[in-house]
């Protein structure tokens, strides 16, 4: 059988989503906890790649195993999320069809980056302070991003991937009660690729650059030109959307 996880985590303690030798990840401690309770190796394939420090909400994985209605066991979810750190909360277990593939079969993906003007003494290890930002001028830039497809400025160097062309379907910031949230929803993100596009709407935010300018980074295909990362403690993976519902 194949299962799909729908999940929440902290990325604070980890080192990403991705299991790396000798480091701690949230794919490597569910793959753990998986392996005690079903009492054979069960590795799992994560829809995509979070970088250290980056959080995630509705997260979702398969795996597969012989053990049949896991996704009916309460008591196998509730001895699974006791296994697990604090920081990783498995919500739900799914059934699914054989071939369905959390990874390949995901079709749009939603990151929210949180920023707060003020200062919030429960909040502030999971936003980014920030003040002063002109909401108007990152709109503006930020509705840009659909134009284009290639984001090679924005993307980490050196990583394995054989494109950086991305089809993002929309980029907005909106403002609530001292939070500044912007949201962008794409096919596909480049490792480092959200944490670079805020850190350089942050420059247009504070005048630095124009939305022209940032337009012009876009089209100049090199890291160099953009702006710095922004922190990872606020960039959530929000939503992941699949073709089917399970």
């Amino acid at each position: 059988m194949r299962y799909f996880l729908v999940l929440d985590y902290n990325g604070s303690p980890f080192c990403g989503w991705q299991r790396q030798p000798g480091q701690d990840s949230v794919q490597e401690r569910i793959e753990r906890a998986l392996s005690t309770l079903l009492k054979t190796d069960t590795e799992i394939t994560g829809a995509g790649r979070t970088d250290t420090g980056v959080h995630a909400r509705n997260y979702v994985a398969h795996f597969d195993s012989e053990v049949e209605n896991l996704h009916t066991n309460a008591d196998f979810l509730y001895k699974l999320n006791c296994i697990l750190p604090f920081d990783i909360n498995i919500q739900r277990i799914a059934l699914v069809h054989p071939e369905a593939h959390a990874r390949f079969d995901a079709t749009r993906r939603t990151y929210k980056y949180y920023v707060t003007t003020r200062k919030d003494v429960f909040r502030y290890r999971l936003t980014h302070r920030a003040k002063n930002l002109d909401i108007e001028k990152i709109n503006a830039a930020a509705a840009k991003l659909p134009e284009y497809t290639d984001f090679t400025s924005f993307s980490k160097l050196n990583t394995d991937v054989k494109t950086n062309n991305c089809t993002v379907f929309e980029a907005f910031w909106t403002e609530t009660d001292g939070e500044l949230v912007f949201t962008i929803t794409a096919n596909r993100f480049l490792r480092n690729m959200v944490r670079a596009i805020v850190g350089t709407l942050f420059e247009v935010g504070y005048g630095k650059i124009t939305t022209d300018d940032f337009c012009r980074i876009i089209e100049a295909k090199d890291r160099g030109r953009a702006g710095t990362s922004a922190p990872a403690q606020a960039l959530f993976l929000e939503k992941i959307e699949y073709p089917y519902s399970f």
